[in-house]
């Protein structure tokens, strides 16, 4: 008794990596925080300059929102909650 070989299909897959868009924090504007908090908690969590922090800030209030962070998913979620324990509106996105 002979035995024919199988027959088998070999499937070739790749792993095709598509790169995750980085995501962003954003803050929105709200009328409960004065506009020296705002700068004084953008220092304080993410280490901006008295300048940077200040420059997001009348964005905030001028412009009604402003991207203060951008990096992993996880991260901007840390971001998100950081603000909120200060008081803050902020939100994430896939960066545009």
């Amino acid at each position: 008794m002979s035995v024919a070989p199988m027959e088998t299909e070999e499937t070739v897959t790749e792993d095709v990596v598509i790169p995750d868009k980085p995501w962003v924090t954003i803050v929105w504007n709200d009328p409960v925080n004065l506009m020296s908090y705002v700068a004084f908690v953008f220092q304080k969590h993410f280490g901006y300059s008295k300048e940077k922090a200040a420059k997001l800030m009348l964005d905030v209030h001028e412009k009604g929102k402003a991207v203060v962070s951008n990096g992993t998913r996880e991260e901007m979620e840390r971001d998100v909650e950081a603000m909120h324990g200060y008081g803050l509106w902020a939100t994430m996105q896939h960066d545009e």
